[in-house]
């Protein structure tokens, strides 16, 4: 048994948490083949959802893909699509929490098989309506806009007009948002519906596509990379949580995720100028897509600060800025207002949700007349947090395992634990980032996160928990 290290702790809920388990841990659960059925059985059930869609779990009829036309729908039936999702994500964490029961134990799967069986059940994933929240239609509608020579940073989805059948699978609540996604994110986007035309369903089609192969391609180059393989691939491309938020959802955090895992191994292997140059630009185009891609950004910087790399943590920051100012330059120099392509953004990152515990304390500042002093301090709490948060993880895990893995992950960690406006599919740049980190105690917690978010916001994006500041 491994002893436990100086920074791992302990407290009361850690001492509930490792009694639970302890227990399950040696339970008929962590049998590879039970925890593979569990698992499957999750799956299953989200992708029943999807295939009798419209129902109140995916958006409604205009964006009803090929297989979902195969089965009755169960838009009159919005209790039992509630069960099914629930129950799937339930599922999926136990399924999960098996198989990494059973590789702990010395369960040594085939990661080239877990790819290729991941393989096969996204390729049915992405020809299933998306279930879980209403983003694809919000991205397919700033494609659109982009495509027809619009700004899907000063217009929103109503822009398209009343007709358009892209504003009719778009959430109520975002119906005339501007983006709040990077220009990378709109390239993508505008691809899609170059491709989709005034057809919506096509244009979503075309994104759960990309989206699906972009999953598989970081599942495959972390079967190349990984130190642990098989680790990596459990966490990733095995991992039905994600599969289930990422893929089902249809959602944009698979790309984040894949430009950070490809800078996070750029600079464990490529060392010299062009290595900093990389990995700024990979930073770069993560926070073109999503500025949440920042986070790894500082996470790379974090040990080389500690170090006096002064000259390379500016050239990286400097090749991030400048690819960044590259992909925004379309929009900023057509822009009127300089600042109005990421207007939407600082926006967004006012936001606030339940079960964000900061949601009270912006509630209390609406109720008193005192809004916006409130965000103000809503944002000094939650950064700090979210530092002090990264800085204890990065404590917890063992000294001696590599910075430059251990500091994206603490960060990212931290963020969507404190975050104002999380959802499950933003911890997919946290798993990425998990992988390439030795074993160690933050798996559960993470995987209780994840599961924690799924259960709050699962929804076809008609409703979400929480007010939007």
């Amino acid at each position: 048994m491994r002893a436990r290290g100086p920074a791992e702790g302990s407290g009361p809920v850690e001492w509930v948490m490792s009694t639970v388990i302890r227990k399950l841990s040696w339970s008929r659960l962590s049998d590879p083949r039970v925890a593979i059925s569990v698992s499957g059985l999750g799956l299953l059930l989200g992708m029943l959802v999807g295939a009798t869609a419209p129902n109140a779990e995916t958006l409604p009829e205009p964006a009803r893909l090929p297989l979902s036309r195969l089965l009755p729908s169960l838009v009159h039936h919005p209790v039992l699509a509630m069960a099914m999702t629930y129950s799937g994500d339930v599922l999926a964490c136990a399924g999960l929490a098996g198989m990494l029961w059973a590789h702990s134990q010395g369960w040594r799967p085939d990661p080239r098989r877990l790819l290729l069986v991941s393989a096969a059940i996204v390729a049915v994933m992405v020809s299933l309506t998306p279930v879980g929240s209403s983003d694809t239609a919000s991205y397919a509608a700033y494609g659109r806009i982009a495509a027809l020579g619009g700004n899907p940073y000063t217009h929103g989805p109503a822009w398209l007009g009343a007709h358009s059948p892209y504003l009719e699978v778009v959430g109520w609540l975002w119906k005339s948002q501007p983006s709040v996604y990077g220009p990378f994110a709109t390239v993508i986007q505008s691809f899609a519906a170059s491709i989709g035309g005034a057809n919506a369903a096509t244009t979503i089609w075309v994104l759960m596509i990309l989206n699906g192969a972009v999953f598989i391609g970081v599942g495959w180059l972390l079967l190349k990379t990984s130190d642990d393989p098989v680790r990596a691939t459990l966490f990733w491309t095995a991992n039905p949580v994600l599969i289930q938020q990422l893929v089902s959802g249809g959602h944009l955090d698979t790309f984040v995720a894949a430009a950070a895992i490809c800078a996070i191994q750029v600079a464990r292997r490529v060392t010299g100028i062009w290595g900093d140059v990389l990995v700024g630009v990979l930073i770069g185009i993560g926070c073109g897509i999503k500025i949440s891609a920042v986070l790894i950004g500082i996470g790379l910087a974090w040990p080389l600060l500690r170090q006096r790399e002064w000259l390379r943590t500016g050239r990286i920051a400097a090749v991030a800025l400048a690819t960044l100012a590259l992909l925004y330059s379309p929009y900023l120099l057509n822009a009127r207002d300089w600042a109005s392509p990421i207007k939407p953004l600082f926006q967004g990152s006012k936001w606030v949700t339940l079960p964000s515990p900061l949601w009270f304390l912006h509630e209390a500042g609406r109720a008193l007349g005192a809004a916006r002093t409130m965000a103000v301090v809503i944002s000094v709490i939650w950064l700090a947090a979210m530092f002090v948060v990264a800085w204890l993880v990065h404590q917890r895990i063992s000294s001696d395992q590599p910075r430059e893995v251990v500091a994206p992950f603490a960060l990212t960690y931290a963020w969507i634990v404190v975050a104002p406006w999380v959802m499950a599919w933003y911890t997919a740049i946290a798993w990425v980032a998990l992988t390439q980190v030795p074993r160690n105690r933050m798996t559960r917690w993470l995987a209780l996160v994840t599961v924690w978010y799924a259960l709050w916001h699962s929804s076809g994006g008609w409703t979400v928990p929480g007010h939007v500041a």
